[in-house]
C-alpha cells in the first residue's frame, strides 16, 4: 500500500485496522524499513517488519481491539511526526467492562510515496488519569 497524505491519515487508518482486527492495513501502514520498531505495553522492543507482524498477528487472532485514541499532541515536520496519544481500551475484567489506558507514541515517516508508520511505543498510563489494568491482563 502507498503511503498516506498525511500522518494523520495514516494513524486513523491505524487505529481503525485494529478496531476491526484487520492485520493486512495495520501491516500496509508501517515503512518498509528494516528499523521500524513496536513496543506493546510491558512488552520487549521489536525490531523488523517480520517481527512486529508476528506480534500483531497474536493480539488481533480473535478479533478487533477495541482502541481508540484520544488526547492526541502532534508535531509534524516535513519528513517526520510525532503524535503523543492515550488510548481508551475496551476491557472485560471480574468487574466487567472496564477502560484502561496506555500511552503511546506514533512516529511516522514521510518517503516518496507518503506517510509510513515508523514507531509505535504504548504502555499502561499509571497517573491519576489511568484506570489501572486488572491483573495479569495484557491490553496488546
Amino acid at each position: 500500500m502507498p503511503g498516506m497524505s498525511s500522518a494523520q491519515a495514516v494513524e486513523d487508518a491505524f487505529y481503525d485496522a485494529l478496531r476491526q482486527g484487520d492485520l493486512a492495513t495495520v501491516m500496509s501502514l508501517w515503512a518498509d524499513d528494516d528499523d521500524v520498531v513496536c513496543i506493546h505495553p510491558g512488552g520487549p522492543r521489536l525490531s523488523g517488519l517480520a517481527t512486529i507482524r508476528e506480534s500483531w498477528e497474536g493480539i488481533l487472532r480473535e478479533g478487533g481491539l477495541p482502541v481508540t485514541p484520544t488526547q492526541r499532541q502532534c508535531v509534524t515536520g516535513a519528513v517526520l511526526a510525532v503524535h503523543h496519544v492515550i488510548e481508551e481500551i475496551k476491557v472485560s475484567s471480574p468487574r466487567g467492562a472496564q477502560i484502561a489506558h496506555c500511552f503511546a507514541t506514533n512516529v511516522f515517516v514521510k518517503d516518496a510515496s507518503g506517510w509510513r508508520l515508523l514507531s509505535h511505543h504504548a504502555s499502561p498510563a499509571t497517573d491519576h488519569v489511568a484506570t489501572p489494568l486488572p491483573s495479569g491482563e495484557r491490553l496488546h
